[in-house]
């Protein structure tokens, strides 16, 4: 009896994990061992077709200037959105933290940008930044007679994509920096303002370095949110341009594969895009955690 209950409970935690392990095989290994096999052919868009071509569709990524390009951008892309977005949203946590009256009320009010979709979220930027109707136009010709064209222009249509995505964003980074000044002991800052400590002393010696396994978690989740999950903002916004200007990886993909109808291509810039996911990760865990600090 003793022996068939311990089987039963050897069992059950494999039952409760095989639902989460068959959403897993079904949208995420098989799709990518899909596309690794696909990467390896030429096949036409609209039919059945497909020619073995080896490393071909590889070959002709890295020997293309404009693929080569938008590694470039997307580096710059993400790593601005991952410094910039966890920056802003480390000060405005600690803003958050204070015990004033409604803080609460103005903590969901950050975190309602996270809550909507990546296509309300673009379209939302896409009419503040309107040059005609848009809010910050305004406030620019108000203030010092100055007119931006937000989305037609290449620099300021990357920086505009940069904005939204950050925008978006935030309010998930602000609840884990949030968590993270809850848990830090209040008797810490009191011994560090007994001894003489500033604000900026108190900041950087103890509330960043007590930070530091929540800021690991986060960099990993901007990582991924600013590779794929920018793909909705960029299409509602800039669809890419102007002269490519916002066309990163990930949207470079979808054209790929959506408009100029290349399944092989587009397969082979999946795989190495994970590829370049999982090196940054594997680097960022195996040098990013030496300056975690745990309490």
């Amino acid at each position: 009896m003793e022996e068939q209950n311990y089987r039963s409970k050897k069992v059950i935690p494999y039952l409760l994990l095989t639902p989460t392990m068959l959403i897993l095989i079904l949208f995420l290994y098989w799709p990518s061992l899909q596309s690794i096999y696909l990467s390896f052919y030429q096949q036409a868009p609209f039919g059945r077709k497909k020619i073995f071509i080896g490393l071909n569709n590889y070959f002709s990524l890295f020997q293309n200037s404009n693929y080569l390009i938008s590694i470039f951008r997307s580096t710059i892309f993400t790593l601005i959105t991952i410094v910039l977005g966890l920056f802003l949203a480390l000060i405005l946590a600690i803003l958050l933290n204070q015990d004033l009256k409604g803080i609460k009320f103005y903590r969901v009010i950050f975190f309602i940008p996270y809550a909507i979709s990546a296509t309300v979220a673009g379209s939302l930027w896409v009419f503040i930044l309107n040059p005609v109707a848009g809010q910050v136009n305004y406030l620019l010709d108000l203030l010092f007679n100055l007119q931006i064209a937000w989305l037609t222009n290449s620099f300021f249509a990357f920086l505009a994509v940069i904005m939204a995505t950050i925008w978006k964003n935030i309010g998930f980074n602000i609840i884990f920096f949030l968590a993270g000044l809850q848990s830090i002991p209040e008797s810490i800052y009191e011994s560090a303002r007994i001894d003489g400590a500033n604000s900026l002393t108190i900041f950087r010696h103890i509330t960043v370095p007590l930070l530091s396994p929540t800021t690991f978690y986060l960099v990993i989740m901007n990582i991924i949110f600013s590779v794929f999950e920018s793909f909705g903002i960029i299409d509602i916004m800039t669809q890419g341009g102007p002269a490519n200007s916002t066309n990163i990886l990930i949207y470079k993909l979808y054209r790929e594969m959506f408009i100029n109808f290349r399944p092989g291509s587009a397969a082979a810039q999946t795989v190495v895009l994970l590829i370049l996911v999982i090196i940054v990760t594997i680097l960022h865990f195996k040098y990013g955690n030496n300056k975690v600090h745990y309490q």
